[in-house]
């Protein structure tokens, strides 16, 4: 069973920095798409960066710029550095993988940007 377990979420002041952790276990990042997703209250999830199967990375154009999606196969975890951090930036930050063409998804991280 895939389970992700996401890590590094907090408050930080606006312009700010953090770096969120996706430890995997069950499966592995080497060779399926993973990515990051955000939802703020009372707002829908959406993308945030992915790195796909085959490499190459999405990136929302409100993040552009200022957070970087990476991942150490070796550790099967991926990151999400993020700078820059504006007000807009909070929410409760998801990590999610696609294996066996299912989803998975962790419980979710706070980040908490204050003006």
């Amino acid at each position: 069973q895939v389970q992700l377990v996401e890590s590094g979420g907090g408050l930080v002041q606006a312009g700010g920095s953090l770096r969120l952790s996706c430890a995997a276990s069950g499966s592995t990042f080497r060779d399926n798409p993973v990515g990051w997703y955000r939802q703020a209250p009372g707002k829908q999830r959406e993308l945030v960066a992915n790195i796909r199967t085959v490499g190459g990375t999405n990136y929302a154009d409100s993040v552009k710029g200022r957070f970087t999606i990476s991942k150490d196969n070796a550790k099967n975890t991926v990151y999400l550095q993020m700078n820059s951090l504006k007000p807009e930036d909070t929410a409760v930050y998801y990590c999610w993988t696609r294996q066996w063409g299912m989803d998975y998804w962790g419980k979710g991280t706070l980040v908490t940007v204050s003006s």
